[in-house]
């Protein structure tokens, strides 16, 4: 390979791996974690504020999994941190989400995510175990809705 050649393959890699460093992160749109998991956000409001759809792909009932809603706000950052809840609509659970927005190395949206889920507890001495603890990181599908 002639030096000029291999000039131009490190300069073109550099200002891909630059501009998807520099490429503004943005929630909404379709998602898919690790799990199977789907989630829709749609638009972010002037406040921060969004909201969407999750459908599960797991789940410790034996009730039919359907489309749940959930709620948020992030802040606005190229790479904004956000949280969110969901309300299971086929349990009742409660999950809520905390992460951060990033543009990968490849120049795709990647959202890294912690997350509580509460059970409802029969009694306040079966409280201690109603609660997990877990982390997703979620693919972004398209930023069509």
């Amino acid at each position: 390979m002639k030096p000029i050649s291999v000039l131009v393959v490190v300069l073109s890699c550099w200002m891909i791996c630059a501009a998807a460093q520099n490429a503004q992160c943005s929630l909404t749109g379709q998602w898919k974690n690790g799990l199977g998991s789907n989630m829709t956000i749609s638009d972010i409001s002037g406040n921060g504020t969004f909201s969407g759809s999750y459908l599960t792909a797991v789940s410790d009932t034996n009730k039919t999994i359907v489309q749940s809603p959930l709620i948020g706000y992030q802040q606005f950052t190229d790479s904004p941190s956000f949280g969110f809840t969901v309300k299971w609509n086929f349990t009742s659970s409660i999950t809520v989400f905390t992460g951060q927005c990033f543009i990968d190395k490849t120049g795709r949206p990647v959202l890294k995510t912690i997350w509580l889920l509460r059970s409802d507890s029969g009694t306040i001495k079966d409280d201690w175990k109603q609660t997990r603890v877990g982390y997703n990181i979620f693919q972004k599908l398209s930023s069509k809705i």
